[in-house]
């Protein structure tokens, strides 16, 4: 049988104090001394009881919670996630900075897409990652007057002021530098098909790089299955002059091409030196190890959590280190 629950008046009694100097102590709000405040406690701690926090959140308008959206996540198995460096590394650090200053992060569904929970929308603000073009959450967010803050932009609307940037036209000069330097001079591209600002404006700085007859882009879809990173390399291997570096920015995709080239017989990273645009414990497991942009996720979780923070609370001085762009983790892949 279920214990009924303790009241505010039961700790009251047990604390030998009033209900007033109950609601003080876990509040905040009063003064109420050391000694009293540490009786009221343990006699909370008793009765097994504990303050409405969703109520006193109601009261205050704010419940003490920063809601995370993983936008390109949806649809994607938990283990896809915990794979991929980023979304933990991210995650971790949003949360540890949001609990610097009293708040708590919670991994919360898209509150924009049909039938899903809506847990989001109690949230006291919400941080995006890598939001998709005309992304109706954005809509939302701002039609309900709820502070958010973006990990890239909206590639509808680049002058959000609410955005973090992810440098990816910097970060793509970085890696076509790097194979070139390792001694590329056909550089490929493969990309995903999400409508978000690190597919669309890794495209487009790559063909501001490259000439037009020696650009080679394919699309692949983000959920596709580990096969389709070996089609692209067919597809790469069939062209009149095969690329001799790849770029490829998921961790799935440029594992599996790496696979089917050396099981070609095309040697990494001597014919083909290959970059992946995010880094993953399966890129560095496998035989050639793959080199990979570090794309400073912890750096990138405490800048999106400092700054919805301090639209939460204006006077915040939180200031937070800003993340180094474009470094890349050599390895075997591009001669490391």
């Amino acid at each position: 049988m279920r214990r009924q629950r303790s009241t505010i008046r039961d700790v009251a009694r047990r604390a030998g104090v009033s209900v007033t100097t109950v609601s003080h102590t876990f509040s905040g709000n009063g003064v109420v001394n050391p000694a009293t405040q540490a009786r009221v406690r343990a006699a909370a701690t008793a009765l097994g009881y504990h303050p409405d926090v969703v109520a006193s959140g109601l009261r205050r308008s704010r419940l003490g919670v920063i809601g995370l959206v993983l936008r390109p996540a949806v649809g994607v198995e938990p283990q896809h996630i915990q794979d991929v460096d980023y979304f933990p590394r991210f995650a971790g650090a949003a949360a540890l900075t949001s609990l610097g200053q009293g708040y708590a992060l919670m991994l919360v569904a898209d509150p924009a897409v049909p039938h899903a929970p809506t847990t989001a929308w109690a949230c006291d603000g919400i941080i995006v990652t890598d939001p998709v073009d005309r992304d109706p959450l954005i809509a939302a967010l701002r039609a309900g007057g709820m502070p958010y803050t973006l990990v890239g932009a909206d590639p509808a609307d680049p002058d959000d002021p609410h955005v973090i940037d992810i440098a990816t036209a910097l970060i793509t000069d970085r890696v076509l530098d790097h194979l070139a330097a390792s001694g590329a001079t056909r550089i490929a591209l493969v990309v995903g098909t999400d409508a978000i600002e690190w597919n669309e404006a890794t495209v487009r700085r790559y063909r501001e790089r490259t000439p037009p007859a020696a650009q080679h882009v394919r699309h692949v879809p983000e959920r596709s299955e580990h096969e389709e990173g070996a089609v692209a390399a067919d597809e790469l291997l069939a062209l009149p002059e095969p690329p001799d570096g790849v770029y490829c920015l998921t961790s799935d995709h440029a594992r599996a091409l790496v696979d089917r080239l050396v099981e070609r017989g095309v040697r990494v990273p001597e014919d083909v030196r290959v970059v992946c645009g995010s880094d993953a414990d399966s890129l560095r497991s496998v035989a050639p190890a793959i080199t990979a942009v570090d794309l400073q996720p912890q750096a990138l979780g405490r800048q999106a959590a400092a700054a919805l923070l301090t639209q939460l609370e204006p006077d915040l001085a939180l200031a937070v280190p800003p993340p180094e762009h474009g470094a890349l983790i050599v390895r075997t892949s591009t001669g490391g």
